[in-house]
């Protein structure tokens, strides 16, 4: 193929931007043609100046710290975060602490799509205080997000700490999973974070799944902050998503080469910890690592609760299907200290309940053991569902959301429909010495298939 001199100093330049800060626009006119030609939203795909897909991340401090991730084209080289206590008008522009945000450049291309440039920028708001209501925008020079407006939370004892948790929304996300996120954040917009236990989208490097992720949860994303721990999705050939690292802010505390992947988090009465499943499956050198790692994490642990998150189920909702190899890696661990619940994925159906093997390691599922075991999605992708005695409420074909609550010796748990019905609420209760107490509050409707 001949190159002309324009296509030439054009393909210099774009070798030379992640090394030297080039400017370059965000896409080329060949560029949005071809992504229209494909049906591709170029407003979702192709950053601008103004910054977009902004995320509050949850931190390994969370109840003093929080830390903010946004995306820019390439002519924005340097990001700002502007920070202050909120104020009942806008007394709070007068006391402004700026941060300076690290950039990243990242260049993505899926299959025969255009190429997607953008600067990812990433800071993180410290030395906040435990209760207090604080805004913040993102941006540079003229080019500004919004006021945005979270809550930190409160460590006083006896207070509540609440969370959303979400199974996979992986397809058609703008589409099916908007609803699920926003009926969520109706249901109770005062959680302190949201977990997402894997397969946010389909397809690890498809720039446009996490234009729709970001979309469907718009504001929701930048006002609550979320924790996430990857899927099989996320990865291609045990190959990580190009996006992970640059789109997040999460902690990097856990096995080293496992950074954002496995890791934990540490609030006044809970920890809880991310395990990167896929890399258990795949990497037995990662996988006792990770092991050793939790292992050591929970020894003589202070903290009350322990919520554990892994995309891979240990007890499966779908008939033949059985990860005996992580159960027999990781479930002593958990027996042994104690972890109060398991948030899971993976399976594309709703399931819970206590299980719990025998020390011989004998792969029995007595209802013995204080741990709950989740198998949740959000999204519209479901898979038959068995009727494994394991599963003390089950549902099929029902995307779900959950709202957890953990204050003093309880931890409140509720599972509501996209519609926002509730269809299944236990009590686990903290019992000295003993396993957790259940106290089911199943409502009275029949089971969904």
């Amino acid at each position: 193929m001949r190159w002309s001199t324009t296509s030439l100093l054009l393909c210099f330049a774009s070798l030379l931007t992640p090394l030297f800060g080039m400017a370059q626009t965000a896409a080329s006119p060949q560029d949005l043609d071809r992504a229209r030609e494909l049906d591709l939203d170029v407003k979702l795909m192709f950053p601008s100046p103004v910054p977009d897909r902004i995320i509050l991340n949850l931190t390994a401090n969370p109840e003093t710290s929080v830390a903010v991730n946004w995306r820019t084209d390439t002519t924005i080289r340097q990001g700002i975060v502007e920070v202050a206590l909120a104020t009942d008008g806008t007394q709070f522009t007068k006391e402004l602490r700026k941060i300076t945000a690290k950039m990243e450049y990242l260049r993505v291309m899926h299959d025969k799509e255009p190429v997607v440039s953008a600067h990812y920028h990433s800071a993180v708001m410290d030395g906040l205080s435990p209760g207090q209501v604080y805004v913040y925008r993102v941006g540079s020079e003229n080019q500004w997000s919004e006021w945005f407006q979270f809550q930190m939370p409160d460590n006083k004892k006896g207070r509540a700490l609440s969370f959303l948790y979400f199974g996979d929304a992986q397809n058609d996300v703008k589409s099916h999973w908007s609803r699920v996120i926003r009926e969520a954040y109706k249901k109770m917009p005062s959680v302190d974070f949201m977990l997402h236990a894997g397969d946010l989208i389909n397809r690890h490097d498809h720039d446009i799944e996490w234009g729709e992720w970001f979309q469907a949860g718009s504001f929701i994303h930048a006002s609550v902050p979320s924790v996430m721990t990857p899927g099989n999705h996320e990865y291609r050939n045990v190959k990580l998503s190009p996006h992970w690292r640059p789109q997040y802010n999460l902690p990097m505390n856990g096995p080293g080469g496992l950074e954002e992947t496995c890791y934990q988090l540490n609030y006044h009465d809970m920890k809880v910890i991310s395990l990167d499943a896929e890399q258990i499956d795949e990497s037995p050198y990662f996988a006792e690592k990770q092991a050793r790692w939790l292992d050591s994490i929970l020894v003589n642990d202070p903290r009350k609760w322990t919520v554990l998150t892994i995309h891979y189920p240990f007890y499966s909702t779908k008939a033949n299907r059985d990860n005996e190899e992580l159960r027999s890696r990781f479930k002593p661990i958990l027996d042994k200290h104690k972890v109060d619940i398991v948030l899971q994925g993976h399976d594309h159906a709703y399931g819970r309940g206590m299980v719990s093997n025998l020390p011989s390691g004998q792969n029995l599922r007595a209802q013995t053991s204080g741990t709950m075991y989740v198998v949740s999605v959000s999204g519209p992708k479901m898979y038959d569902l068995s009727e494994d005695p394991w599963m003390f409420r089950k549902a099929g074909n029902s995307q779900m959301f959950q709202i957890i609550t953990i204050q003093d010796n309880q931890l409140l748990y509720h599972a509501y429909t996209a519609k926002g019905e509730l269809y299944d609420s236990f009590i686990l209760e903290k019992k000295e010495g003993k396993p957790n107490k259940l106290i089911d509050k199943i409502p009275n409707t029949p089971e969904k298939r």
